[in-house]
């Protein structure tokens, strides 16, 4: 008996800030149908009218992100006006990009729209949230309307991929996926990286994967289940655009985005790793990323 409640909460320890994260998900689009029914709106997700309420949850995940996560945004400064494509690497939790889109909208009143892989479409219950939020198919079409209409969009070429199989090593798994490129170049739009100082250290996943990578290459489905939860510090970098190049290839801007020639000091020969390195310890260290959040003099 006493193996086995020390072995419970073991795994409630492992696992509670992760299933808590969930709960607000949720609890936040019971909240927006609530909304929705009370003041009667029928507009389009995406529309102006349902700001005020994109402005609430905003607010709730900002609140949680400074809380919890002591978080912080740079490089705003760096969005273009207009449309453009963030590229940003995947925690095996992106709570972090959560909070990045909360932020966003609250200091400018800016929607971004958020590729997001299928089987996100299929989680029960997130459907009106999805498109209020404005998630979408990481379609070519898809996203060539909104980058027209001139929202940013975002994408994680390393998708779920990198989210489960990453690690403190802060690898890219971005395979051979070049269509945020081509996208880039048909809408003649820049492309923005970003990235999240210590997310690693907040959530990861198990050691051992083989086993779960044979099943996500078969299913597409994400099986291996994150954990932690430390309230570690996350900051956001968003580095500065590489602009359209009508005489790039897909291949030479995907290139570009991994060496990130136009990030920070980096800009002409520094890959999207070194970034990392410069901003991160390798292999990431929980305990330091901890005591980060006492550290006031780093930015």
């Amino acid at each position: 008996l006493i193996i086995a409640s020390l072995t419970i909460s073991a795994i409630l320890v492992f696992f509670i800030v992760p299933l808590t994260v969930v709960f607000f998900i949720y609890l936040t689009n019971f909240s927006l149908l609530i909304y929705q029914r009370n003041s009667e709106l029928k507009a389009d997700p995406l529309s102006d009218v349902w700001d005020s309420a994109r402005k609430c949850i905003a607010t709730f995940w900002d609140i949680y992100a400074r809380i919890w996560h002591g978080y912080e945004l740079h490089g705003v400064e760096n969005l273009p006006e207009g449309p453009g494509i963030l590229v940003y690497y995947h925690g095996a939790i992106p709570i972090d990009y959560l909070y990045f889109l909360s932020r966003l909208f609250l200091w400018k009143k800016r929607l971004c729209l958020s590729v997001a892989d299928h089987f996100v479409f299929r989680l029960p219950g997130l459907k009106f949230l999805l498109e209020v939020t404005g998630v979408i198919p990481g379609t070519r079409e898809e996203c060539l309307i909104a980058l027209k209409n001139g929202y940013l969009v975002s994408i994680s070429p390393g998708g779920v991929r990198e989210a489960l199989f990453s690690d403190e090593s802060y690898q890219l798994i971005w395979g051979n996926r070049k269509g945020f490129a081509q996208v880039a170049l048909d809408a003649r739009v820049p492309i923005i990286p970003m990235y999240t100082q210590n997310v690693r250290e907040g959530y990861r996943t198990f050691k051992e994967r083989r086993f779960f990578r044979q099943l996500y290459e078969s299913t597409r489905l994400p099986f291996t289940p994150p954990y932690g939860g430390l309230p570690v510090k996350f900051r956001t970098y968003i580095g500065k655009p590489i602009p359209y190049d009508p005489n790039i290839t897909t291949e030479e801007l995907v290139e570009k985005v991994c060496k990130g020639k136009f990030l920070f000091s980096f800009q002409t020969k520094s890959a999207v790793q070194a970034l990392i390195r410069k901003h991160q310890t390798i292999p990431g260290s929980m305990w330091k990323a901890l005591l980060e959040r006492f550290d006031k003099r780093r930015k």
